[in-house]
């Protein structure tokens, strides 16, 4: 629970993510797998309009998510 609140831990995990979007070895249906949703959650009309804090929690469960799956397929560390 800790992690999850440090923000070193997301700061890591951002900088993760940034590193696998654009690296020439990620396939890019695998990029996509992570922005599209990202991106329609964030357009899209939600249940809290205009209180962007669970546009933001998603995008961080994501990003966790994401980071973890390439880096395990990709073989990176």
């Amino acid at each position: 629970m800790r992690k999850w609140l440090s923000l070193r831990h997301w700061r890591n995990t951002f900088v993760r993510i940034y590193k696998l979007l654009i690296a020439r070895d990620v396939a890019i249906i695998d990029k996509l797998l992570f922005l599209v949703p990202v991106i329609l959650y964030w357009v899209l009309p939600d249940a809290l309009p205009f209180l962007p804090i669970d546009d933001i929690a998603v995008t961080m469960l994501l990003a966790e998510w994401f980071a973890r799956r390439m880096e395990k397929k990709y073989n990176r560390l």
